[in-house]
């Protein structure tokens, strides 16, 4: 098994920077900074190749988004500068910066699915975009930069992609776009109850894409060893049996214990090791294909030495998660999970 992609890349640029609220918010362009000391930096040290992004166009953009929301989108970015509503905000730079995530997601999945060798991919991008859902800007959330990328990936040829979100918020619209598309696999690991208030164990999917959807909510407070147990009991051997020609991360920051938005106990290295497991499962299946989406993550000191964790696992380094049994009431959250799954995978 390889320990590290043979070529890295990482998308990145200053324009994300204009998407800026006219006062103190979380989601600001200090986050950036942040991830650039300590995920963007390393990588390009090690080895990686810069990209530089391109906007998203409408035909990528409309294959997870509905005419209506791009149409309401844009008319409201003309206005300059306000909110969508109490959490989201858009300034001067923003269209730009929106169109460009969702385009840097799209070629992300092209490069990757363009690679002759194994590859690893990191869009360092703002807005994030995994609550946007088909109709609908929400969360800090514009354009869903995951879907497109997906979308972009099904477009390409390929006929599975998986996507692990282990933001500390649930994916509601990742999940919303590709519910009942059994092309897509989307999995997410998310503290419950959190905003945006979906996720439960029960929500498989609908239609043609039951049992695509795989939920894994955990308790306030959790810990490396139930990320761990969450892992290795549902998220791998579901993506093992899926078997994806691409694996996409959204990649949050804010389950670390430092961030103020949220309250799970992980540790700066833990995200290593998530990222090991993803590269190792991604090469288990004969896809040695990793995208990374930056999503969520709040406090600049857990996002630069967390991502810089993430930088050093697609280098080579090994992290290993706490391997002790979770915590009771994750322990019986993990097995909810399995249990509505077991029409559709083998647990």
């Amino acid at each position: 098994m390889m320990s590290s992609p043979q070529r890295l890349y990482v998308i990145d640029d200053a324009r994300f920077d204009a998407h800026a609220a006219a006062s103190p918010h979380p989601e600001q362009p200090a986050r950036l900074g942040a991830i650039r000391r300590g995920l963007v930096s390393t990588l390009r040290d090690g080895g990686a190749i810069p990209l530089t992004p391109r906007p998203a166009s409408m035909e990528e953009l409309l294959a997870v988004h509905s005419a209506e929301h791009l149409e309401d989108l844009q008319q409201t970015l003309a206005r300059g500068r306000g909110v969508i509503d109490e959490d989201t905000f858009f300034s001067p730079g923003t269209h730009e910066a929106t169109w460009l995530a969702a385009g840097g997601a799209a070629r992300l999945a092209e490069q990757l699915l363009d690679s002759d060798e194994s590859a690893a991919c990191v869009l360092a991008a703002r807005p994030p975009g995994h609550h946007a859902t088909r109709t609908e800007a929400m969360g800090f959330c514009l354009l869903n930069n995951v879907a497109v990328a997906a979308a972009a990936a099904l477009k390409r040829g390929a006929e599975r992609v998986a996507i692990l979100d282990w933001d500390v918020h649930h994916g509601n619209g990742t999940q919303d776009i590709f519910a009942d598309d059994p092309r897509v696999l989307f999995i997410s690991l998310h503290q419950w109850p959190l905003y945006p208030g979906s996720g439960g164990s029960a929500q498989v999917g609908r239609g043609p894409g039951l049992g695509r959807t795989v939920n894994l909510p955990l308790a306030r407070g959790g810990t490396g060893r139930d990320y761990a147990a969450a892992m290795r009991r549902v998220a791998l051997p579901v993506l093992e049996q899926f078997r994806p020609e691409l694996l996409l991360v959204s990649c949050g920051f804010d389950a670390h214990r430092d961030d103020p938005l949220a309250g799970m106990q992980l540790e700066d290295d833990d995200y290593g090791a998530l990222t090991n497991m993803m590269f190792d499962v991604a090469d288990r299946v004969g896809a040695p294909r990793l995208g990374m989406l930056l999503e969520g993550g709040y406090d600049l000191g857990a996002l630069e030495r967390a991502g810089y964790g993430v930088a050093q696992a697609l280098l080579g380094r090994r992290f290993e998660l706490e391997s002790k049994r979770p915590t009771l009431e994750n322990e019986r959250m993990i097995d909810q999970t399995r249990r509505a799954l077991e029409d559709y995978w083998s647990l």
